[in-house]
């Protein structure tokens, strides 16, 4: 498993893949705004997304899990 971490503390603004869906590398997962800035999570891996750990509205912090990515 592949864990994607938030980089910065932000609200999450949108969340733009749902568990089980297949992603390749570079797709968008998760877009967080910080002060009016949004900030495209990106995946480097390829693979299905297992677990989502955070849905629009709420607030991660740098380091946090944002999901899981199953790359077998």
């Amino acid at each position: 498993m592949h864990e994607i971490r938030a980089e910065i503390t932000a609200n999450v603004w949108q969340v733009s893949v749902d568990e089980g869906q297949l992603v390749a590398e570079g797709d968008q997962l998760v877009i967080l705004e910080s002060m009016k800035m949004e900030i495209p999570v990106i995946t480097e891996v390829p693979g299905v997304v297992r677990e989502l750990h955070v849905e629009p509205n709420d607030v991660v912090q740098e380091g946090d899990v944002i999901a899981l990515i199953d790359e077998s």
